[in-house]
């Protein structure tokens, strides 16, 4: 799932904040996009080592983890992403290192791309409210009553927030992303997340 891209992030750092259960394609191509696209990426975890993938029906490839969340500081990054998956945006939405680590991109204004089961996390943190986003189909009634704007399309942009259902929305979703990493900060996003 190659992304064509004519963005240049160099010099741009990115964290992918992932743990075990998370699914493996939503984690490895934005990675592969954004290293691609020349930015410095680092998977971050509350998992020290190496975090297990989820392919479809089953466990996958186990990825190392850069930076564990304990010592891994928002400041230092240009943009996050959440891979989705079931478990893990299940485990990651009940941390409240990872609640915070999520909050402090949205008060900074920074990009922030959620795919798939992603958004529950997202949920969590309290940065949905008023937002336009999509997710995998059976989370909509989720953020709908956290006060989003839920909305069944391939990818969605709101003021640097950027969201797909599936894996088979990475390409557009892995474009998206990038473009809005290049954009830069985003004044939206601040204000949403309150201070």
């Amino acid at each position: 799932m190659k992304t064509q891209t004519t963005q240049n992030l160099t010099g741009k750092k990115v964290a992918i904040l992932a743990t075990d259960g998370f699914e493996q394609d939503e984690l490895l191509s934005p990675l592969e996009a954004l290293k691609d696209a020349g930015a410095e990426t680092q998977v971050v975890s509350p998992t020290e080592g190496k975090i297990k993938g989820w392919k479809h029906t089953d466990w996958g490839k186990k990825v190392k983890v850069d930076v564990t969340l304990a010592e891994a500081n928002a400041e230092a990054y240009d943009a996050l992403v959440l891979p989705g998956g079931v478990m893990n945006p299940d485990h990651l939405r009940r941390d409240p290192a990872a609640l915070e680590f999520v909050k402090s991109f949205f008060r900074a204004g920074k990009p922030v791309g959620a795919i798939c089961h992603g958004p529950w996390t997202l949920i969590d943190a309290g940065v949905v409210r008023g937002r336009k986003m999509t997710s995998y189909e059976t989370i909509q009634t989720d953020l709908k009553n956290a006060g989003a704007e839920w909305v069944d399309q391939e990818v969605v942009v709101d003021n640097g927030l950027v969201t797909s259902r599936k894996p088979d929305d990475l390409p557009a979703f892995n474009a998206k992303l990038i473009e809005e990493i290049a954009e830069g900060v985003h004044p939206r996003n601040a204000a949403i997340a309150g201070s």
